[in-house]
């Protein structure tokens, strides 16, 4: 019996630093910091993301379609230690990720587009990947880098992050390499924070969010397209 989509709003927003210097001092009184940081309760992510050969996941993105997936394979700290596969599906307002960890061989043999043997694996997110590189020719095509700070806290499973320093690897797909070239997406003065929860988001939390976030609004924003968007694409 398949294990049933685990459902989570996703609120994402754009703000400055001086919006995050006051959101950062309010939620660290409230909220504990990510055991997995740094003493500065930072680590850097980057994700090497796969598209079809149509490029069916950026298009669907940038065109709302309700249901959707993104494939990636992740690292922290520009380290082979952990790697995951990932599976970020939207459903209109609510987001599911799926994800397993998996080889830097395995890992490799993906980046290969190739599919061998991922068949018989006892992950369903792997049987899902050796699908995709058959039947959709999935292929990777573009790195995201970015350095997470993150805040947590056990009621309703709330993560609130902020992204910085987001930086796109254009076209490589090395990711491994720890001196890959990035170039930066927008300005030092602008990060993402996204706010990720159950079912609903404490009023005290919300009182928080909208006082420092002021004239922020919430957007559709995607890493994965921001960092696409140099590749002179009509989208």
């Amino acid at each position: 019996m398949s294990t049933p989509l685990r459902l989570r709003h996703e609120l994402k927003y754009f703000i400055r630093n001086s919006q995050y210097e006051v959101l950062k001092r309010l939620l660290s009184a409230v909220l504990s910091p990510d055991p997995h940081a740094d003493e500065n309760n930072e680590y850097h992510i980057r994700s090497l993301y796969f598209d079809s050969i149509f490029d069916r996941a950026l298009y669907e993105k940038v065109a709302g379609v309700y249901r959707r997936d993104k494939y990636r394979i992740r690292i922290y700290n520009l380290s082979d230690a952990v790697i995951r596969m990932e599976c970020k599906s939207k459903y209109n307002n609510y987001i599911s990720k799926r994800s397993a960890p998996i080889s830097r061989l395995v890992s490799e043999q993906i980046i290969a587009k190739d599919p061998t043997g991922l068949e018989n694996t006892s992950s369903g997110l792997l049987r899902d990947v050796f699908r995709e590189l058959r039947l959709s020719l999935l292929r990777p095509v573009v790195i995201v880098d970015y350095v997470r700070e993150a805040y947590i806290h056990p009621a309703e499973e709330i993560r609130i992050t902020f992204d910085k320093q987001l930086r796109t690897g254009l076209n490589a797909i090395d990711i491994y390499n720890k001196e890959l070239p990035t170039i930066p997406v927008f300005s030092d003065d602008m990060m993402i924070m996204e706010v990720k929860f159950n079912r609903t988001l404490p009023p005290y939390i919300s009182d928080i969010l909208s006082l420092g976030a002021g004239w922020s609004t919430r957007s559709a924003i995607s890493k994965y397209t921001l960092c696409r968007q140099y590749e002179g694409k009509n989208f």
